[in-house]
């Protein structure tokens, strides 16, 4: 069911958020300022959609999840307690796009099958950012050409 999967989704992108907000307040380092703001823009990117995903749950007559507990039973992404260094919280946050990528997937072969046409397009856009998202944290991570 399209809206159960929606709930993870949304559920895995807050848990999404909330970890990229931590490693933008705590990262450090000698490039602290760009990675201070590539997760500043990392965690208001992902967060300007969770609006849009409740909004689809609820044109599914569904109801949204709404607590930190219903999101932490849903979310496929673990919370982050410790302040890693900062090429680990990079490491730790592709991992985590990796995993919303993986729910999204599920979730775009849901709508086809669902015939939810605006969903499945919305969905391709989220995989497009997620992928960019990648693309630039590996770019961060890499040490040498191949």
């Amino acid at each position: 069911m399209l809206s159960e999967n929606l709930k993870v989704l949304l559920a895995t992108s807050y848990a999404f958020v909330i970890k990229a907000q931590n490693f933008h307040w705590n990262v450090e380092g000698p490039d602290f300022p760009q990675y201070h703001e590539f997760f500043g823009d990392l965690y208001a990117e992902v967060y300007g959609v969770l609006d849009k995903i409740a909004e689809y749950i609820r044109t599914l007559d569904s109801y949204t999840p709404g607590s930190f507990e219903r999101y932490a039973e849903l979310s496929v992404i673990q919370g982050q307690t410790k302040i890693p260094r900062a090429e680990l919280m990079f490491q730790e946050i592709l991992d985590d796009n990796q995993k919303l990528i993986e729910v999204l997937k599920n979730c775009f072969e849901v709508a086809g099958q669902e015939r939810e046409f605006g969903i499945e397009n919305f969905i391709a856009e989220r995989l497009d950012a997620h992928a960019k998202h990648a693309w630039m944290l590996k770019s961060i991570l890499k040490r040498e050409r191949s």
